[in-house]
């Protein structure tokens, strides 16, 4: 279907273009002040957007017509970007336009999420989700690669053209290629509203649906703490000896792992095994990371600790595959109506506690070694994971709030 390749290669387009340009401003900030927290800060500034207006920027998704969204914030990305190129731009300057950048991530990603949802039904949707799951972490592998060699080689500002190339052919690619729809309509569509209230409806309906609430919960916690070594990319992988390269070899392996378990459990696993094999996957995506700060603070630099980290790496993204079957249980749960704003609620918070992971874990890499807050990230995750982890299988198959049961539809 070409409105899916349509989305599926601007994903791929925007997805190398933002790793170039996350790692380059990431080693530039390190290089300047040799801080691991302002170096976390760096990483973590691209989630700030949806923490501070995640729900109401992403009801933009339900309020316009999807394919204007996806297009009009690409466009707008594109210039933003290639502003971050100008030479001898201001650390600030460079802070700020990132944070603007990032603006336009919360509608485009609701808006994206709910066409796919509305172009594809039940299963079709499962292996649609599993593609696009796979293609982000191989394109966070080969982005996080060619970042590394192309800092080292050309530095930050190569990457940053690169990265507004991306969102200028995106835009043009989306408004070629996808259908003009309509906005979606809701029951309450007589009534004009504003963003903030159908950003409100977007968490009173997760707020009112036990099954939701487990599913966003375990979502949150499950990855607040597998995130924190990637704000950690640079003064971990100095702690293992390595330069920029291996900032962009550690950075990659995560998502590699990512790639090769979407596979395996997206592809080749029924969907009851999926969602039995909840409780291991979740955990392998945790304890691997215990394992890998251990290793870096009793190895030391040198080449052995540094190969077994990346190996413990690829172990802890394999494991984070459990977000497939999460990802499909959410869609059959939310009515096609308030999809945007379901999905904007939920990658808010996402990205919130990503963002507070990754913060956390800079600050306290300021008095211990990046290892040991490794480590301590994935304990603690383990930790945490219990009571959602609990509570999704308990609601299995049930939707409450006055929410339909049925399975996505069409809006």
């Amino acid at each position: 279907m070409r409105e899916f390749r349509a989305l599926f290669g601007t994903f791929v387009l925007s997805l190398v273009g933002d790793e170039l340009a996350r790692v380059a401003l990431t080693v530039l900030v390190y290089l300047r002040t040799e801080s691991p927290l302002l170096s976390a800060i760096t990483f973590a500034i691209s989630y700030l957007p949806w923490l501070l207006g995640g729900p109401v920027l992403s009801a933009v998704a339900d309020r316009l017509p999807r394919h204007r969204v996806l297009i009009a914030t690409d466009a707008a990305r594109a210039v933003l970007v290639a502003a971050m190129a100008i030479p001898r731009t201001p650390l600030p300057v460079l802070l700020a336009l990132l944070f603007l950048v990032t603006l336009g991530a919360p509608p485009f990603e609701s808006a994206r999420s709910a066409l796919i949802a509305d172009v594809f039904e039940g299963d079709r949707y499962a292996v649609a989700s599993s593609l696009s799951n796979i293609a982000l972490q191989v394109c966070q592998v080969a982005g996080f690669l060619l970042a590394g060699g192309l800092v080292a080689l050309s530095g930050p500002r190569s990457a940053l053209l690169v990265d507004a190339a991306t969102f200028l052919v995106s835009a043009l690619w989306l408004s070629w290629r996808l259908h003009r729809r309509p906005a979606p309509s809701s029951p309450a569509a007589e009534e004009p509203t504003s963003l903030l209230r159908e950003a409100v409806e977007g968490l009173r309906l997760i707020a009112r649906t036990p099954r939701l609430r487990a599913i966003v919960g375990l979502l949150w916690a499950g990855t607040m703490f597998t995130f924190a070594p990637e704000g950690l990319a640079v003064p971990f992988a100095r702690q293992l000896g390595q330069g920029a390269t291996g900032v962009g070899v550690l950075l990659a392996a995560n998502p590699l792992g990512v790639a090769v378990g979407a596979l395996i459990v997206g592809r080749v696993m029924s969907a009851e095994r999926r969602e039995r094999l909840m409780a291991p996957l979740v955990a392998l995506s945790l304890l691997p990371l215990v394992a890998a700060g251990l290793v870096a603070t009793s190895a030391g630099p040198g080449t052995p600790g540094f190969v077994a980290v990346l190996v413990l790496m690829f172990a802890s993204g394999f494991g984070a595959a459990w977000a497939i079957p999460l990802n499909v249980s959410f869609v059959q749960a939310v009515p096609a109506a308030f999809r945007g704003r379901a999905f904007g609620v939920a990658t808010t918070g996402l990205y919130g506690v990503q963002g507070l992971g990754i913060f956390a874990a800079g600050a306290l890499a300021e008095a211990v070694s990046p290892g040991s807050v490794v480590a301590a990230a994935g304990a603690l995750g383990m930790a945490t994971v219990v009571v959602p982890l609990l509570a999704f299988y308990r609601t299995g198959g049930s939707v409450a709030g006055g929410c339909p049961a049925a399975g996505p539809s069409r809006a």
